[in-house]
Order: structure tokens, then C-alpha cells, then sequence
């Protein structure tokens, strides 16, 4: 095995934080607008993390131009870490929150599209601030190494061992033979979705600033909102439209380049997409049914309404709230809390086990339970129509049981750390899930503030454990991967 390429990774990490740099300053002008001149957080933060980035792709500059695997993995995850510690600057320098644990914690919650936050009244958080906590997540959504990969080459670096550490899900499709047109696509698609919600959101009676906020955050999949109450307070059109695009942003992206090519037969045939669809709609109706025949007191459109929303917000990983679940009968939110075990689509910007995990697991038991009977018989787990290698069905096995055992073992370290267990369960879940709003004190009404510190240094860790769906995480702590 091949020497780690090192400076390269500081190379490419220079660049990122580059870029972050540069999307500070887009902050700028609503920070100025707001508050006028006395708001120079995101203006310094900008500054200071162009410089580092300047510093570290300056000295890196002659590196080799060849990213192996192992460059990829330490890319992919020492950049998310690196880049939410500068995240940070804009938050400490502000004042917003010079706590520095709180300020990694809102910022790493940001980039990983996680939503869960420890502010306590969003409403009075500066308009640039609340823009910037917008926009990490917007970043985070459809990761900020896609957006580079669309412009290494233009440094004389490609970029496929990027895609594949930062998007190891089971099939990556890709749009375009060259993976630089895939990240471009992608971004055009993600841009255009981001634009289109945010005109609705303004049709619908939101300020521009408020609209174009919930649309960064809807689209990544994130939660974050700049209303103390999220979502619950806005008019009936404004909830179906970020309803909608939740869904949107919890499916494949490769289905809507489709359907911008009027391919439409080509989403419907794609198995997870059905079962993706099916399965929102089948759990809003019962959630919705058992609600009206237990006593909810709202009109049946209302009653669906919130049904619906809080599914999809919960399976997509959003996070978004219209009403409080943990005020619903106690078996109701319980089906919400069996919803954060699910995640969107693979391909997607939703976190979470991913649908296509859960069918290829239901397919395999199925097939096994063939095999016992026939045991000879040569019977191939089959998904959209192809036989599925049995590397990938050992892999999803393997998700699965690390997923679970991650789960467990940090929900005992939280009871350790002093949460009560259903808050435990609760954050655990929330934040490997990438999802935000848990049960027990860290509910849909709740926040993250008063966990004591070592707890949201864990957190932390399993919001980057969750965005990066586990392995490319984890193999860095093999030995093996430092072997040579």
C-alpha cells in the first residue's frame, strides 16, 4: 500500500475552507441591512478563514495531484471537522454564542444537516448569523466536497475518490460519465429546487429573508428555521409547500434529473421510489386515522396536515415541527420515533439508514426464509429488477448491525453522561440520524442547551458518524488503513 499522500489532503483542505470563506461573505450584505455597521462577525470570520485557506493551499501547492482511497477518507472527514471549526468564528466573534462547545456543536449540527440546536430564542439572533446557520446547512445538504469536485479539475485534481467516501451509499448513480458533470448536475438540480421553493415561500406571505432561509434548510434536509416556533405558526399553503419539497430533497436526485427530461416512466419504475412514496402516504393515513378516532380535536384536513408533515419530516431527516408529536396519544409518537430508524432515499440529501438499506434487508430475510426450504436453490436478492451482489447485501448486513450497536452504546453513555433514558434514546437517535428534534427533553419543542458539554462532544461525533454513514468515519480508526 501506497505512502498517504499528505499534502494534498492540506491542499484540498486549504481550497474548502476557501470556499467556506467566500460563503461567509454572501452573509454580509443581510448583516449590513439589519444591523448596519455594527455587525462585523461574519465580515472578520470570513476574513480569517480566507487567510488560513490562502495559507494551507499556498504551501501545499506543488503536491502530487493523485488522491487515493485512503487521501479520500481523511479528506472527507477531517475537512467536516475543519471546516465546522472555522464555522464557529462567526458564531464566537459575534457573541452569538462565544461558548466554544455550543458554537461547534450549532455549527458541526449545521454542515451535517442535523438541525438540532442549543439556541433558545432564534428570533433575536442577528439576520447574518441566522443566515449563516442557514446556509452551513445548505452546504452540508448536498456536501460541500460535491461542490469542490466540480472545480478541482480545474486545479489539475480529480475528484472521483472524493464522491465515492463522501457519498458511500449502495448504488451511486452517476448523471454524466465524468464525475465533475455528475457534481455539477447535482448542484444545478439542488440550486434550481432551492430557488423554486423560495419564490413559494414569498408567494405564500414569507419575507424574502425568511423564504430563502427555510428553502437552504428544507432542501438540505436540515431543520434549521429562524421562527422560534419552526414551521407550526405559518399559513396552510406555506406547510404544504416546504411539505412537498422535504419530500423532494428525501428522494434520489438521479430521479429528478429525470424528471427535468421528462423521463417520468424511469422514476416510477425505481423500487425505492415506490416504496419511498407508499410508505409516507400508508403512515400519514394511519397516524391520521387513529388521531381522529382517539379524540384530536383539529378539523381532518388539520389532523392530516400535521400527519403528513411530521412524517415526512421525521423520514426525510428534516426535522422541521408543525406540532408537537409528543402531545399526541403516546403510541402515535411512538410511530414517530420507529420514523427515525428509517431515512430518505439513498442518493438523496436526507440522512438516516436509507430506504433502499431497509428493502434490501426485508428482501434478503425473505430470501433466506426461501432457502431454508429450498436449499439448493440458487435464489438472487433482486432490486429494481437486477440481482444485488452478495458484497452489497454483506455490507447493508453490516450497516445495520453497527448502526444498532452505535445506537445502544450512545444511549448508555448518554444516561452515563446524566440524561434521563428516554432523552438518552432520544438524542442518540436524533443526532445519528441526522434528524434534530428527538424525544424526552430534546423534543420537537425543546432544545440541546442544557446537555452538559462531554454529551454534545459525543453528539457531535455521531452527527459526523450519521452524515457520513459510518464507514468513512470509522475505517480511519482501523489500524489497517494505517498500515503501508
Amino acid at each position: 500500500m501506497s505512502k498517504i499522500n499528505f499534502k494534498i489532503i492540506l491542499n484540498i483542505i486549504g481550497f474548502l475552507l476557501i470556499l467556506e470563506g467566500c460563503f461567509m461573505f454572501t452573509g454580509v450584505p443581510f448583516s449590513l441591512y439589519y444591523c448596519g455597521n455594527k455587525c462585523y462577525g461574519l465580515i472578520i470570520s470570513g476574513l480569517i478563514t480566507l487567510v488560513s485557506g490562502g495559507i494551507l493551499w499556498f504551501f501545499a501547492r506543488g503536491a502530487q495531484k493523485i488522491i487515493g482511497r485512503r487521501e479520500g477518507y481523511i479528506i472527507v472527514s477531517l475537512s467536516w471537522i475543519i471546516i465546522s471549526l472555522f464555522g464557529t468564528l462567526p458564531y464566537i466573534i459575534s457573541g452569538t454564542i462565544p461558548d466554544f462547545t455550543n458554537a461547534f456543536f450549532e455549527t458541526i449540527s449545521g454542515f451535517t444537516t442535523t438541525g438540532a440546536s442549543i439556541l433558545t430564542d432564534i428570533e433575536v439572533i442577528p439576520k447574518g448569523i441566522l443566515y449563516w446557520r442557514s446556509i452551513t446547512q445548505w452546504l452540508g445538504g448536498m456536501g460541500i466536497i460535491v461542490l469542490s469536485i466540480a472545480i478541482l479539475p480545474l486545479l489539475g485534481i480529480g475528484g472521483m475518490q472524493l464522491f465515492v467516501a463522501e457519498m458511500p451509499g449502495i448504488t451511486p448513480d452517476k448523471l454524466h460519465p465524468r464525475i465533475t458533470q455528475t457534481a455539477k448536475r447535482l448542484w444545478m438540480i439542488y440550486i434550481f429546487f432551492t430557488f423554486i421553493e423560495t419564490m413559494l415561500l414569498m408567494l405564500g406571505g414569507m419575507s424574502f429573508f425568511d423564504s430563502i432561509n427555510h428553502a437552504f434548510t428544507t432542501m438540505a434536509t436540515g431543520g434549521f428555521s429562524t421562527q422560534n416556533a419552526s414551521i407550526a405558526n405559518n399559513s396552510i399553503f406555506i406547510q404544504y409547500v416546504i411539505i412537498i419539497f422535504m419530500f423532494l430533497a428525501g428522494t434520489n436526485f438521479t430521479l429528478h434529473y429525470f424528471a427535468l427530461h421528462l423521463k417520468f416512466r424511469n422514476i416510477w419504475k425505481n423500487e425505492e421510489f415506490r416504496y419511498y412514496f407508499f410508505f409516507s402516504l400508508g403512515i400519514t393515513l394511519l397516524v391520521s386515522v387513529i388521531w381522529v378516532i382517539y379524540g384530536n380535536s383539529g378539523t381532518i384536513e388539520k389532523t392530516f396536515r400535521d400527519a403528513l408533515f411530521q412524517v415526512v419530516s421525521i423520514t426525510t431527516t428534516t426535522g422541521f415541527v408543525s406540532s408537537d408529536y409528543l402531545f399526541w396519544p403516546g403510541f402515535l409518537w411512538f410511530f414517530i420515533f420507529l420514523l427515525m430508524f428509517i431515512g430518505g432515499s439513498a442518493g438523496s440529501t436526507g440522512g438516516g439508514i436509507k430506504i433502499a438499506r431497509h428493502i434490501l434487508l426485508l428482501k434478503n430475510s425473505a430470501v433466506e426464509l426461501k432457502r431454508s426450504i429450498h436449499p439448493h436453490a440458487i435464489i438472487p436478492v433482486k432490486f429494481n429488477g437486477k440481482a444485488v451482489p452478495q458484497d452489497i447485501i454483506f455490507k447493508v448486513m453490516a450497516f445495520f448491525l453497527i448502526y444498532i450497536t452505535i445506537f445502544f452504546t450512545g444511549t448508555f453513555v448518554m444516561t452515563i453522561v446524566g440524561l434521563d433514558f428516554e432523552s438518552a434514546i432520544g438524542s442518540t437517535i436524533a443526532t445519528l440520524g441526522n434528524i434534530g428534534p428527538g424525544i424526552g427533553k430534546v423534543g420537537p419543542v425543546d432544545n440541546y442547551a442544557w446537555i452538559p458539554n462531554i454529551g454534545k462532544w459525543i453528539l457531535s461525533f455521531l452527527m459526523l458518524l450519521g452524515r457520513l454513514e459510518l464507514f468513512t468515519v470509522l475505517i480511519i480508526f482501523s489500524g489497517y488503513f494505517w498500515k503501508k
